[in-house]
């Protein structure tokens, strides 16, 4: 389910008067006292991107240190990934690459939000260039693999950023930005391009773009979500909101890319983690939350989903329970119609006998 397109001004810490908002990447104007006043209850909920909230820990941020080396304070990085002094290159522009950098610490924040500067470009043409990128929150870390350059069958949350369409039958426009969380049950479909396991997505033009390109992940009681600022305007726009998601604290923050047959430039340039100044119930602080389990309470299955250009999700085939539902629906109207049917008739036979 694709978010509202509500618009949000990248560089202001509060935006859209009653509806969540993310901030930039930097500070913002200063805000008048009387909007203080007015929205005092909800500054709380709502980083402005000051230092203040900064976790420089979880941070990657130029200018880099460790430039020409094999390893950096904070973060380690392994396979093809290259460290300069403009970026930090995932994968070259070359065919069967993959690498990844990670976070050294575990983050034990219960609301958070993720602003990453990014670029993935190349000489390939259309739909002759991948794979994408993959931001990371996870258990385990620095662990290769099929997904994006990274493991499958994780624990925590994957934002992917996929760049070439697998399933030749897919009706979704590529570039295309989708979620996963997932508790190491799941394993990622590369050849349905994570469709079965997906959450919600959007489709997303950051390819071979002239300018920065931005995405912010948001997480903050429950809800997730995914913005994007690709146009050039400073602008955040809606790609994925949805609740009920539930993560551990404790994990750590990476990205990762892979290229295959075909192949892209993915720089990582900043990861900015801000720390999100919420309230929790009583019940909420006596939570161990490193012991949570990744999970989504959702309404239906992601594989009871099919694809929709729009990014959005549609019903799919009938499955059993959808079945038994319609059948049991289906009964209790033939039994009110008897019922109702019944009472009339009897009705009619009493009119009747007042002739005689």
């Amino acid at each position: 389910m694709a978010a509202a397109g509500c618009i949000w001004r990248r560089g202001w810490g509060r935006r859209c008067l009653g509806r969540p908002g993310l901030p930039g990447p930097g500070p913002g104007p200063a805000t008048p006292l009387l909007l203080l006043l007015l929205l005092g209850p909800v500054a709380a909920d709502i980083t402005d991107g000051n230092s203040e909230h900064l976790k420089r820990e979880h941070s990657l941020i130029k200018p880099y240190q460790g430039v020409g080396s094999s390893s950096m304070p904070l973060w380690d990085f392994q396979g093809s990934t290259i460290l300069t002094s403009q970026y930090v290159r995932l994968t070259p522009d070359e065919r069967s690459k993959e690498g990844s950098i990670w976070n050294h610490q575990p983050c034990f924040l219960k609301d958070w939000e993720m602003h990453v500067h990014f670029r993935v470009h190349g000489a390939g043409k259309k739909n002759l260039h991948g794979d994408g990128i993959a931001l990371w929150y996870t258990r385990d870390r620095l662990v290769p693999g099929p997904v994006f350059g990274s493991k499958d069958n994780f624990h925590g949350l994957a934002i992917f950023l996929d760049t070439y369409p697998n399933d030749e039958t897919t009706e979704r426009v590529f570039p295309y930005i989708s979620v996963m969380v997932n508790n190491g049950s799941l394993s990622y479909d590369h050849s349905k391009d994570g469709r079965w396991t997906e959450l919600a997505g959007c489709t997303a033009d950051f390819r071979n773009r002239g300018h920065d390109t931005f995405l912010a992940v948001r997480y903050s009681r429950g809800r997730l979500t995914v913005m994007t600022d690709l146009e050039d305007k400073n602008e955040w726009k809606n790609c994925i909101d949805i609740t009920g998601v539930r993560l551990p604290t404790g994990y750590y923050f990476g990205a990762s890319a892979g290229t295959g047959d075909l192949s892209d430039n993915h720089d990582i340039i900043s990861m900015k983690l801000f720390q999100l100044m919420v309230e929790h119930t009583p019940d909420e602080e006596s939570i161990d939350w490193t012991k949570i389990e990744p999970s989504v309470n959702f309404l239906k299955s992601p594989k009871d989903n099919v694809d929709d250009p729009t990014g959005n999700f549609r019903s799919g085939p009938l499955t059993g329970w959808r079945v038994f539902l319609l059948l049991l629906c289906a009964l209790l109207g033939i039994i009110v119609c008897a019922v109702v049917g019944a009472v009339v008739f009897q009705k009619r036979q009493e009119r009747n006998k007042r002739f005689y």
